[in-house]
């Protein structure tokens, strides 16, 4: 029996991966907390992803915006909170993923003329996800193929070997405290959800701190990165600070209405954590793959990931099946 500790976007996307993968596997997913108060929640959702070391990450961004493309493109669209977005970026280099968006382009004079304080742009067309109705058709999907969820808090991954033979660790910001990892760091973001169907394009200055992604129903206007900063309480002047600069690029949000302040800690190390560990007391062992880490474009990877996560389960499965074969002999 397989577990995965974590219910937000990467662990979700992890069991529904494993499952697919392994139809005959028994999954459940344990997490002390599930849609809508989970970290992924406060996301924006945007499908720009973040540079990681290793030369995988165009692969991880290139499955997880073909897997969102495809359900842009269907009947879920609407109840899985996909939807295609025009973007303006004030920018100069050309990033890696430019050949994976769509449309990708330097943005003419006349566009520019929106942001004169910026001498450059690009222009494409990618996806955005409104995270909690996602984060609920993913544990539709996962129910439905028969994965098990319970609320339950994981204080020591060890506790779990009496009742699974493999572990998934999928617990983000939790796991500098559930494994000790000390190379993984909390970068708090603040960010607004406001009302403003009129604004329909979405804007990100050059160095993504400040952004303006419309969602379906609402937009989501920021932010801050904020390292080593654990604190999940509002700052009523990063409030202000950030309604003023995205007024700055879209003067039109002044007339904003029904404005919500959210906070959330990205799970942040120098790369992503994704291996297989073996545990072992007492000469019992526990099978454990990792996935965390993802800091801030953990939606823009995360079905990629998903998928190699799924794939090292399975090489635990193949361990402990040739040690099961050589047991009888």
């Amino acid at each position: 029996m397989q577990v995965v500790v974590g219910a937000g976007v990467i662990g979700l996307s992890t069991a529904l991966c494993i499952v697919e993968t392994c139809p005959s596997c028994s999954v459940t997913v344990l997490s002390e907390q599930f849609s809508p108060n989970t970290t992924s929640d406060v996301a924006a959702g945007m499908l720009i992803p973040h540079t990681y070391p290793g030369a995988c990450n165009p692969q991880w961004f290139k499955e997880t915006f073909t897997y969102l493309f495809a359900i842009s493109n269907s009947a879920e669209a609407s109840e899985a909170g996909i939807h295609l977005v025009f973007k303006n970026t004030p920018k100069e280099e050309l990033p890696f993923w430019s050949d994976v968006v769509l449309g990708f382009r330097p943005m003419s004079e006349a566009e520019l003329q929106k942001f004169p304080q910026h001498q450059f742009g690009q222009a494409f067309t990618t996806l955005k996800c409104d995270c909690p109705p996602y984060l609920l058709w993913l544990e539709k999907r996962l129910k439905a193929t028969g994965v098990q969820m319970y609320t339950r808090k994981v204080a020591d991954l060890w506790e779990l070997h009496s009742e699974y033979n493999i572990v998934v660790n999928c617990t983000g910001i939790g796991a500098h405290q559930l494994v000790g990892d000390k190379k993984l760091f909390p970068v708090r973001g603040q960010v607004l959800k406001v009302n403003a169907p009129w604004v329909k394009n979405f804007i990100r200055d050059g160095d993504g701190i400040t952004y303006i992604y419309p969602g379906i129903h609402r937009i989501t206007i920021g932010g801050t990165r904020e390292k080593e900063n654990w604190n999940l309480s509002p700052d009523p002047g990063t409030t202000k600070d950030i309604f003023d600069r995205c007024c700055s690029l879209e003067p039109s949000l002044q007339g904003a209405q029904d404005i919500k302040v959210k906070v959330g800690l990205r799970p942040s190390r120098q790369c992503v954590r994704l291996q297989r560990e073996v545990l072992s007391q007492g000469g019992v062992k526990l099978l454990v793959v990792h996935n965390y880490g993802h800091g801030a474009g953990g939606f823009s990877v995360h079905r990629g990931t998903a998928k190699e996560a799924a794939r090292l389960v399975r090489e635990c499965i193949a361990a402990l099946q040739g040690t099961s074969s050589r047991a009888k002999l």
